[in-house]
């Protein structure tokens, strides 16, 4: 989202995200981290962190985590529910770290609410150590195109190749939120990834992994798209140029 955007929806997303198995969330996250997050190495930085239940699993999962957000609100929510989390304020294109800090960098559903995505990306691949993991998960962007109008009929609506705002307000059991952030195809996503050394490793368009009339429709068509790259280091990039 941009500046100020998660802030003014913190409520309604703590509500959204901490109901018990009411957003993707739940339908999608231990492929995620079965298939695209490496096991912990020395240390592990998430962006975009919001309320922290990315963190709290990576910390389950043995992860030693920073994680970082530029909404104070949320971020006061992930430190009560982890006390012993480390949490700050920070912006994702502008990472308050040395060079090589990070054996893996997560981004779950951060990067297309990022303004600036190439210069994010460029930061992720500052702070990793080379040979190290950038995990993503972002909105496909199919999905971000189009939608269903119904159960069976998927619309394109957008320009899948062009990059643009978006804002959209969803409401499901009661519990309402608006989202806003960015489009970008394939190809933009993995660009950046290129021009910051970091080569895709893994490409994963899952299934949701729990049965929910709700999600069915998404059998179909992929909600999400999950993107592994590795650090290269300059030596080895310029080789290959060659």
């Amino acid at each position: 989202m941009g500046d100020g955007d998660w802030e003014s929806q913190a409520g309604n997303w703590l509500r959204w995200a901490r109901t018990p198995g009411h957003d993707a969330y739940w339908y999608y996250r231990d492929g995620f981290f079965d298939r695209i997050v490496p096991p912990p190495g020395d240390a592990t930085l998430e962006i975009g962190c919001g309320e922290g239940r990315v963190a709290r699993d990576l910390s389950a999962r043995g992860h030693r985590v920073v994680a970082l957000d530029r909404a104070p609100t949320l971020l006061d929510a992930a430190r009560r529910a982890d006390p012993r989390g480390s949490y700050l304020v920070a912006d994702a294109a502008k990472l308050p770290f040395p060079e090589r800090s990070f054996d893996v960098v997560v981004a779950y559903n951060a990067l297309m609410d990022t303004e600036d995505m190439p210069a994010a990306v460029r930061e992720v691949g500052r702070v990793l150590r080379p040979g190290g993991t950038f995990c993503i998960s972002v909105t496909h962007p199919v999905n971000d195109a189009g939608r269903f109008a119904d159960a069976s009929t998927f619309v394109i609506e957008h320009s899948y190749l062009d990059s643009r705002r978006f804002e959209g307000t969803f409401e499901r059991d009661g519990l309402v939120m608006t989202f806003f952030g960015w489009t970008h195809s394939v190809a933009d996503y993995v660009d950046a990834l290129e021009a910051a050394e970091l080569r895709v490793t893994r490409l994963r368009e899952p299934r949701p992994e729990r049965a929910d009339e709700h999600y069915e429709p998404w059998h179909r068509v992929p909600m999400f798209l999950h993107l592994q790259a590795t650090k290269t280091s300059s030596q080895e990039s310029r080789v290959k140029e060659a």
